[in-house]
Protein backbone atom coordinates (compact mmCIF):
# COMPACT_ATOMS: atom_id res chain seq x y z
CA UNK A 1 0.00 0.00 0.00
CA UNK A 2 2.90 2.01 0.46
CA UNK A 3 4.33 1.66 -2.79
CA UNK A 4 0.68 1.93 -4.13
CA UNK A 5 0.46 5.70 -2.28
CA UNK A 6 3.66 6.97 -3.82
CA UNK A 7 2.88 5.55 -7.29
CA UNK A 8 -0.13 7.85 -6.80
CA UNK A 9 1.64 10.87 -6.00
CA UNK A 10 3.83 10.56 -8.77
CA UNK A 11 1.17 9.86 -10.96
CA UNK A 12 -1.22 13.16 -9.10
CA UNK A 13 2.06 15.20 -9.89
CA UNK A 14 2.33 14.07 -13.52
CA UNK A 15 -1.62 15.51 -13.70
CA UNK A 16 -0.62 18.83 -13.32
CA UNK A 17 0.76 18.65 -16.59
CA UNK A 18 -3.30 18.03 -18.34
CA UNK A 19 -4.20 20.55 -15.97
CA UNK A 20 -1.64 23.66 -16.98
CA UNK A 21 -2.88 22.59 -20.30
CA UNK A 22 -6.35 23.38 -19.48
CA UNK A 23 -5.36 26.75 -18.14
CA UNK A 24 -3.31 27.22 -21.57
CA UNK A 25 -6.50 27.34 -23.32
CA UNK A 26 -8.57 28.81 -21.22
CA UNK A 27 -6.02 31.54 -21.60
CA UNK A 28 -5.55 31.81 -25.59
CA UNK A 29 -9.75 31.77 -25.36
CA UNK A 30 -9.61 34.58 -23.10
CA UNK A 31 -6.56 36.36 -25.80
CA UNK A 32 -9.07 35.98 -28.87
CA UNK A 33 -11.96 37.20 -26.46
CA UNK A 34 -10.05 40.33 -25.51
CA UNK A 35 -8.78 40.49 -29.59
CA UNK A 36 -12.70 40.54 -30.36
CA UNK A 37 -13.17 43.46 -27.81
CA UNK A 38 -10.60 45.45 -29.43
CA UNK A 39 -11.96 44.87 -33.14
CA UNK A 40 -15.05 46.33 -31.69
CA UNK A 41 -13.84 49.20 -30.03
CA UNK A 42 -12.00 49.92 -33.50
CA UNK A 43 -15.35 49.65 -35.66
CA UNK A 44 -17.46 50.95 -33.27
CA UNK A 45 -14.87 53.68 -31.15
CA UNK A 46 -12.50 52.76 -28.31
CA UNK A 47 -12.12 54.06 -24.97
CA UNK A 48 -12.53 57.43 -24.98
CA UNK A 49 -10.43 60.47 -23.27
CA UNK A 50 -12.11 63.78 -23.64
CA UNK A 51 -9.88 66.70 -22.74
CA UNK A 52 -10.95 70.44 -22.80
CA UNK A 53 -12.16 72.44 -23.97
CA UNK A 54 -8.84 75.12 -24.22
CA UNK A 55 -8.50 78.22 -25.45
CA UNK A 56 -5.20 78.30 -28.37
CA UNK A 57 -3.50 81.31 -29.35
CA UNK A 58 -0.45 81.24 -32.00
CA UNK A 59 2.63 83.75 -31.44
CA UNK A 60 5.78 84.53 -32.77
CA UNK A 61 8.88 85.93 -31.47
CA UNK A 62 11.62 87.36 -33.23
CA UNK A 63 15.24 86.05 -31.76
CA UNK A 64 17.90 87.79 -33.89
CA UNK A 65 19.02 90.92 -36.09
CA UNK A 66 17.98 89.09 -39.49
CA UNK A 67 14.49 88.97 -38.67
CA UNK A 68 14.63 84.92 -37.73
CA UNK A 69 11.81 83.90 -35.34
CA UNK A 70 9.73 81.41 -33.64
CA UNK A 71 6.72 79.68 -33.42
CA UNK A 72 4.77 78.49 -30.42
CA UNK A 73 1.04 78.41 -28.88
CA UNK A 74 0.08 79.60 -25.72
CA UNK A 75 -2.94 77.52 -24.48
CA UNK A 76 -5.50 78.74 -21.65
CA UNK A 77 -7.37 76.82 -19.67
CA UNK A 78 -10.92 77.18 -18.49
CA UNK A 79 -11.51 79.09 -14.58
CA UNK A 80 -14.27 76.81 -14.57
CA UNK A 81 -15.33 73.58 -16.12
CA UNK A 82 -18.87 71.28 -16.03
CA UNK A 83 -19.28 68.29 -17.22
CA UNK A 84 -22.94 66.09 -16.67
CA UNK A 85 -22.76 63.22 -18.91
CA UNK A 86 -24.99 60.01 -19.12
CA UNK A 87 -23.89 56.94 -20.57
CA UNK A 88 -26.23 54.57 -21.88
CA UNK A 89 -24.46 50.96 -22.21
CA UNK A 90 -24.65 47.83 -24.80
CA UNK A 91 -23.43 44.50 -25.36
CA UNK A 92 -21.76 43.71 -28.53
CA UNK A 93 -20.89 40.38 -30.03
CA UNK A 94 -18.39 39.18 -32.62
CA UNK A 95 -18.81 35.95 -32.86
CA UNK A 96 -19.42 34.10 -29.18
CA UNK A 97 -17.37 37.46 -27.87
CA UNK A 98 -19.00 39.82 -26.04
CA UNK A 99 -17.84 43.04 -25.02
CA UNK A 100 -19.49 46.62 -23.51
CA UNK A 101 -19.78 49.74 -25.69
CA UNK A 102 -21.81 52.96 -25.11
CA UNK A 103 -23.28 55.98 -26.57
CA UNK A 104 -23.55 59.48 -24.13
CA UNK A 105 -24.95 62.60 -23.73
CA UNK A 106 -22.10 65.02 -22.60
CA UNK A 107 -23.00 68.49 -21.77
CA UNK A 108 -19.14 70.67 -20.78
CA UNK A 109 -19.79 74.33 -19.91
CA UNK A 110 -17.24 76.41 -17.71
CA UNK A 111 -15.74 80.02 -18.78
CA UNK A 112 -12.36 81.58 -19.80
CA UNK A 113 -10.89 84.31 -18.37
CA UNK A 114 -8.37 86.27 -21.01
CA UNK A 115 -7.25 89.41 -20.30
CA UNK A 116 -3.75 89.46 -18.56
CA UNK A 117 -1.95 87.75 -20.55
CA UNK A 118 -1.60 89.55 -23.68
CA UNK A 119 2.80 89.82 -22.88
CA UNK A 120 3.24 86.33 -21.87
CA UNK A 121 6.57 85.41 -22.37
CA UNK A 122 7.24 88.66 -25.19
CA UNK A 123 5.69 86.67 -27.72
CA UNK A 124 3.74 88.54 -30.00
CA UNK A 125 0.20 87.37 -30.02
CA UNK A 126 -2.00 86.60 -32.69
CA UNK A 127 -5.05 86.74 -31.26
CA UNK A 128 -7.18 86.99 -34.58
CA UNK A 129 -5.84 83.37 -34.99
CA UNK A 130 -7.17 81.78 -31.75
CA UNK A 131 -9.28 79.09 -31.76
CA UNK A 132 -10.50 76.33 -29.08
CA UNK A 133 -9.81 72.76 -29.31
CA UNK A 134 -11.45 70.06 -27.56
CA UNK A 135 -9.66 66.66 -27.29
CA UNK A 136 -11.54 63.32 -28.01
CA UNK A 137 -8.87 60.29 -28.06
CA UNK A 138 -11.07 58.72 -30.57
CA UNK A 139 -12.87 61.10 -33.20
CA UNK A 140 -15.22 57.88 -34.52
CA UNK A 141 -17.27 58.35 -31.49
CA UNK A 142 -18.62 61.94 -32.20
CA UNK A 143 -21.71 61.03 -33.47
CA UNK A 144 -23.41 64.13 -34.25
CA UNK A 145 -22.34 67.87 -35.06
CA UNK A 146 -20.66 69.81 -32.34
CA UNK A 147 -21.22 73.44 -31.33
CA UNK A 148 -19.88 75.71 -29.29
CA UNK A 149 -21.50 78.86 -27.79
CA UNK A 150 -19.50 81.19 -25.81
CA UNK A 151 -19.45 84.90 -25.86
CA UNK A 152 -23.07 85.06 -28.10
CA UNK A 153 -21.23 83.37 -30.61
CA UNK A 154 -22.04 79.65 -32.10
CA UNK A 155 -19.59 77.63 -33.70
CA UNK A 156 -19.51 75.07 -35.06
CA UNK A 157 -16.63 71.99 -35.03
CA UNK A 158 -13.76 71.70 -37.68
CA UNK A 159 -12.35 68.17 -37.56
CA UNK A 160 -8.41 67.94 -36.03
CA UNK A 161 -7.06 69.29 -33.08
CA UNK A 162 -5.25 72.74 -34.37
CA UNK A 163 -2.08 71.73 -32.54
CA UNK A 164 -0.44 68.66 -31.06
CA UNK A 165 1.04 70.26 -27.99
CA UNK A 166 -2.15 68.97 -25.94
CA UNK A 167 -3.22 66.47 -27.73
CA UNK A 168 -3.17 64.62 -31.00
CA UNK A 169 -6.90 64.11 -31.71
CA UNK A 170 -9.98 66.13 -31.40
CA UNK A 171 -11.98 69.07 -33.08
CA UNK A 172 -11.08 72.83 -32.85
CA UNK A 173 -13.38 75.96 -33.00
CA UNK A 174 -12.50 79.10 -34.72
CA UNK A 175 -12.37 81.81 -32.09
CA UNK A 176 -10.91 85.32 -33.47
CA UNK A 177 -10.18 87.59 -30.82
CA UNK A 178 -10.19 91.38 -31.10
CA UNK A 179 -6.90 91.99 -29.24
CA UNK A 180 -8.46 95.80 -28.17
CA UNK A 181 -11.22 93.71 -26.46
CA UNK A 182 -9.25 91.10 -24.56
CA UNK A 183 -11.36 92.40 -21.51
CA UNK A 184 -14.22 91.55 -23.38
CA UNK A 185 -13.69 88.21 -25.01
CA UNK A 186 -13.82 84.84 -23.22
CA UNK A 187 -16.55 84.63 -20.90
CA UNK A 188 -19.07 81.42 -20.32
CA UNK A 189 -19.54 78.56 -22.63
CA UNK A 190 -21.00 75.55 -23.50
CA UNK A 191 -21.28 72.84 -25.84
CA UNK A 192 -22.94 69.44 -25.96
CA UNK A 193 -21.48 66.50 -27.10
CA UNK A 194 -22.66 62.95 -28.76
CA UNK A 195 -19.91 60.86 -27.90
CA UNK A 196 -19.76 56.88 -28.18
CA UNK A 197 -16.75 54.49 -26.91
CA UNK A 198 -15.94 51.33 -25.63
CA UNK A 199 -14.91 50.10 -21.96
CA UNK A 200 -14.64 53.07 -20.49
CA UNK A 201 -14.69 57.26 -21.00
CA UNK A 202 -12.61 59.52 -18.86
CA UNK A 203 -11.98 63.40 -18.51
CA UNK A 204 -9.14 65.97 -18.01
CA UNK A 205 -9.35 68.14 -15.26
CA UNK A 206 -8.78 71.74 -17.23
CA UNK A 207 -10.75 73.41 -15.34
CA UNK A 208 -9.09 75.80 -12.43
CA UNK A 209 -12.10 73.87 -10.88
CA UNK A 210 -13.27 71.20 -12.68
CA UNK A 211 -16.90 69.31 -11.72
CA UNK A 212 -18.07 66.26 -13.31
CA UNK A 213 -21.08 64.36 -12.46
CA UNK A 214 -21.85 60.44 -14.60
CA UNK A 215 -24.59 58.20 -14.82
CA UNK A 216 -25.64 55.36 -15.89
CA UNK A 217 -27.54 51.84 -16.35
CA UNK A 218 -24.26 49.82 -15.92
CA UNK A 219 -24.12 48.38 -12.32
CA UNK A 220 -20.46 47.12 -12.17
CA UNK A 221 -18.37 50.17 -12.50
CA UNK A 222 -14.75 50.84 -11.92
CA UNK A 223 -13.51 54.21 -10.87
CA UNK A 224 -9.90 54.89 -12.05
CA UNK A 225 -7.48 57.21 -13.14
CA UNK A 226 -5.80 60.31 -10.84
CA UNK A 227 -8.35 60.71 -8.88
CA UNK A 228 -11.54 58.74 -6.87
CA UNK A 229 -15.29 60.29 -7.03
CA UNK A 230 -16.02 62.62 -4.41
CA UNK A 231 -19.54 61.19 -4.00
CA UNK A 232 -20.62 57.62 -5.96
CA UNK A 233 -23.78 55.25 -5.42
CA UNK A 234 -23.60 52.17 -7.14
CA UNK A 235 -27.01 49.71 -7.45
CA UNK A 236 -28.31 46.91 -9.27
CA UNK A 237 -29.80 49.49 -10.97
CA UNK A 238 -26.49 51.39 -12.31
CA UNK A 239 -24.38 54.52 -10.66
CA UNK A 240 -23.88 57.80 -10.42
CA UNK A 241 -21.01 59.36 -9.29
CA UNK A 242 -19.05 62.81 -9.27
CA UNK A 243 -16.03 64.48 -8.91
CA UNK A 244 -14.25 67.47 -7.45
CA UNK A 245 -10.75 68.35 -8.85
CA UNK A 246 -8.97 71.93 -8.37
CA UNK A 247 -6.03 72.85 -9.87
CA UNK A 248 -3.71 72.34 -6.95
CA UNK A 249 -4.06 69.01 -7.12
CA UNK A 250 -3.40 68.42 -10.37
CA UNK A 251 0.16 68.36 -12.09
CA UNK A 252 0.04 71.33 -14.76
CA UNK A 253 -0.41 75.28 -14.65
CA UNK A 254 -3.69 77.18 -15.43
CA UNK A 255 -1.60 78.63 -18.66
CA UNK A 256 1.86 77.76 -20.73
CA UNK A 257 2.95 77.82 -24.15
CA UNK A 258 4.13 75.14 -26.22
CA UNK A 259 4.42 71.59 -25.52
CA UNK A 260 4.95 71.47 -21.66
CA UNK A 261 2.70 69.31 -19.93
CA UNK A 262 -0.53 66.42 -20.77
CA UNK A 263 -3.55 67.18 -19.28
CA UNK A 264 -4.82 63.71 -20.44
CA UNK A 265 -1.57 62.28 -17.90
CA UNK A 266 -3.98 63.45 -14.73
CA UNK A 267 -7.54 62.01 -16.53
CA UNK A 268 -9.90 60.48 -14.56
CA UNK A 269 -13.51 58.29 -14.71
CA UNK A 270 -14.78 54.85 -14.70
CA UNK A 271 -14.53 51.72 -16.62
CA UNK A 272 -17.81 50.00 -17.56
CA UNK A 273 -16.54 45.99 -16.88
CA UNK A 274 -17.98 42.80 -17.54
CA UNK A 275 -17.38 41.72 -13.94
CA UNK A 276 -15.51 38.48 -13.62
CA UNK A 277 -16.24 37.16 -16.89
CA UNK A 278 -16.72 33.31 -17.98
CA UNK A 279 -12.95 33.09 -18.57
CA UNK A 280 -11.62 34.44 -15.34
CA UNK A 281 -13.59 32.71 -13.29
CA UNK A 282 -13.20 29.04 -15.57
CA UNK A 283 -9.44 29.98 -14.70
CA UNK A 284 -9.88 30.61 -10.98
CA UNK A 285 -12.02 27.00 -10.44
CA UNK A 286 -8.87 25.19 -12.82
CA UNK A 287 -7.05 26.18 -10.39
CA UNK A 288 -8.25 23.62 -7.47
CA UNK A 289 -7.85 21.28 -10.15
CA UNK A 290 -5.40 19.23 -8.26
CA UNK A 291 -7.52 19.97 -5.09
CA UNK A 292 -10.50 17.46 -6.33
CA UNK A 293 -7.73 14.87 -7.42
CA UNK A 294 -6.06 14.53 -4.09
CA UNK A 295 -9.34 14.81 -1.67
CA UNK A 296 -11.04 11.92 -4.22
CA UNK A 297 -8.03 9.74 -4.09
CA UNK A 298 -7.71 10.22 -0.18
CA UNK A 299 -10.86 8.88 -0.14
CA UNK A 300 -10.45 5.69 -2.69
CA UNK A 301 -7.48 5.51 -0.21
CA UNK A 302 -9.57 5.26 3.14
CA UNK A 303 -11.65 2.90 0.95
CA UNK A 304 -9.34 0.84 0.61
CA UNK A 305 -7.69 0.65 4.24
CA UNK A 306 -10.76 0.45 6.10
CA UNK A 307 -12.63 -2.37 3.62
CA UNK A 308 -10.13 -4.18 2.52
CA UNK A 309 -11.35 -2.88 -1.25
CA UNK A 310 -8.48 -3.29 -4.14
CA UNK A 311 -8.83 -0.44 -6.35
CA UNK A 312 -5.90 -0.74 -9.48
CA UNK A 313 -4.44 2.37 -9.98
CA UNK A 314 -5.48 2.36 -13.41
CA UNK A 315 -9.25 3.43 -12.09
CA UNK A 316 -6.98 6.32 -10.30
CA UNK A 317 -5.97 7.65 -13.30
CA UNK A 318 -9.53 7.39 -15.00
CA UNK A 319 -11.08 9.17 -12.09
CA UNK A 320 -8.28 12.03 -12.42
CA UNK A 321 -8.84 12.70 -16.02
CA UNK A 322 -12.57 12.88 -15.38
CA UNK A 323 -12.16 15.78 -12.64
CA UNK A 324 -9.70 17.24 -14.99
CA UNK A 325 -12.24 17.02 -18.20
CA UNK A 326 -14.89 19.30 -15.80
CA UNK A 327 -12.64 21.92 -16.34
CA UNK A 328 -12.57 21.83 -20.01
CA UNK A 329 -15.90 21.39 -20.10
CA UNK A 330 -16.88 24.31 -18.47
CA UNK A 331 -15.08 26.26 -20.47
CA UNK A 332 -16.41 25.04 -23.81
CA UNK A 333 -20.02 25.60 -22.05
CA UNK A 334 -19.41 28.61 -20.99
CA UNK A 335 -19.18 30.70 -23.61
CA UNK A 336 -22.73 29.68 -25.21
CA UNK A 337 -24.47 29.29 -21.76
CA UNK A 338 -22.65 31.46 -19.40
CA UNK A 339 -20.64 30.66 -16.26
CA UNK A 340 -23.63 29.54 -13.86
CA UNK A 341 -25.57 27.49 -16.08
CA UNK A 342 -22.16 25.79 -17.49
CA UNK A 343 -20.80 24.84 -14.41
CA UNK A 344 -23.94 23.51 -13.20
CA UNK A 345 -24.34 20.92 -16.86
CA UNK A 346 -20.59 20.44 -16.17
CA UNK A 347 -20.72 19.45 -12.19
CA UNK A 348 -23.83 17.31 -12.89
CA UNK A 349 -22.61 15.59 -15.66
CA UNK A 350 -18.90 14.49 -14.29
CA UNK A 351 -20.59 13.79 -11.09
CA UNK A 352 -23.12 11.52 -12.69
CA UNK A 353 -20.28 9.64 -14.52
CA UNK A 354 -18.53 9.14 -11.39
CA UNK A 355 -21.26 7.72 -9.45
CA UNK A 356 -21.80 5.31 -12.28
CA UNK A 357 -18.53 4.35 -12.63
CA UNK A 358 -17.94 3.79 -8.80
CA UNK A 359 -21.22 1.86 -8.51
CA UNK A 360 -19.76 -0.83 -11.20
CA UNK A 361 -16.48 -0.51 -9.38
CA UNK A 362 -17.05 -0.88 -5.32
CA UNK A 363 -20.32 -2.56 -5.85
CA UNK A 364 -21.79 -1.18 -2.63
CA UNK A 365 -24.48 1.60 -2.93
CA UNK A 366 -23.57 4.13 0.39
CA UNK A 367 -19.68 3.84 -1.11
CA UNK A 368 -20.83 5.22 -4.16
CA UNK A 369 -22.79 8.23 -1.96
CA UNK A 370 -20.30 8.54 0.30
CA UNK A 371 -17.76 9.94 -3.27
CA UNK A 372 -20.32 11.33 -4.57
CA UNK A 373 -21.58 13.03 -1.88
CA UNK A 374 -17.89 14.24 -1.59
CA UNK A 375 -18.18 15.74 -5.13
CA UNK A 376 -20.91 17.25 -4.87
CA UNK A 377 -19.86 19.07 -1.44
CA UNK A 378 -16.52 20.17 -3.82
CA UNK A 379 -18.15 21.75 -6.55
CA UNK A 380 -20.81 23.44 -4.03
CA UNK A 381 -17.90 24.54 -2.13
CA UNK A 382 -15.78 26.01 -5.24
CA UNK A 383 -18.66 27.62 -6.94
CA UNK A 384 -19.24 29.83 -3.49
CA UNK A 385 -15.53 30.22 -3.61
CA UNK A 386 -15.72 31.81 -7.02
CA UNK A 387 -19.21 33.78 -6.62
CA UNK A 388 -17.06 35.73 -3.24
CA UNK A 389 -15.04 38.66 -3.92
CA UNK A 390 -13.69 40.11 -0.68
CA UNK A 391 -13.82 37.12 1.10
CA UNK A 392 -13.09 34.24 -1.03
CA UNK A 393 -9.34 33.61 -0.11
CA UNK A 394 -10.24 33.82 3.48
CA UNK A 395 -13.03 31.04 3.12
CA UNK A 396 -10.76 29.34 0.57
CA UNK A 397 -8.53 28.94 3.61
CA UNK A 398 -11.37 28.07 6.23
CA UNK A 399 -13.10 25.28 3.96
CA UNK A 400 -9.38 23.59 3.40
CA UNK A 401 -8.65 23.39 7.14
CA UNK A 402 -11.91 22.21 8.33
CA UNK A 403 -11.13 19.29 5.61
CA UNK A 404 -7.99 18.90 6.30
CA UNK A 405 -9.06 18.43 9.96
CA UNK A 406 -11.75 15.99 9.29
CA UNK A 407 -9.00 13.98 7.47
CA UNK A 408 -6.76 13.62 10.16
CA UNK A 409 -9.49 12.64 12.91
CA UNK A 410 -10.92 10.19 10.33
CA UNK A 411 -7.19 8.62 10.09
CA UNK A 412 -6.34 9.12 13.71
CA UNK A 413 -9.69 7.86 14.81
CA UNK A 414 -9.97 4.59 12.67
CA UNK A 415 -6.03 3.94 12.92
CA UNK A 416 -5.72 3.65 9.08
CA UNK A 417 -1.62 3.34 9.18
CA UNK A 418 0.32 1.31 11.70
CA UNK A 419 4.03 1.35 11.76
Amino acid sequence: MTFKMVLIGIMGLFLLIPLALIKDVIRERSANAETARTEIGQTWASAQTVTGPVLNIPGTQVIDKDGNFITTTMHILPDELRVNGVLEPEIRYRGIYETVVYESEIEISGSFTIAGFEQLNDYTWEWDKAYISLGVSDNKGISNKAELSIGGRVISAIPGAGQSDLFDRGVSFPYSIDSSKLAESGGEFTLELHLRGSSSIAFSPVGQTTKVALSSKWNAPKFTGNFLPAERNVTNEGFTASWVVTHLNRSFPQVWKGKHYSPADDAFGVDLILEADHYTKAERSAKYGLLFIALTFLVLIIIELRFSRRIHIFYYLLVALALIMFFSLLTALSEHVGFNPAYLISAVATIGLLTFFFRSLLEKGWMTLLISGLLTGLYVFIFFLLAMKDYAFLAGNIGLFVLLAALMIISARYRLFRS
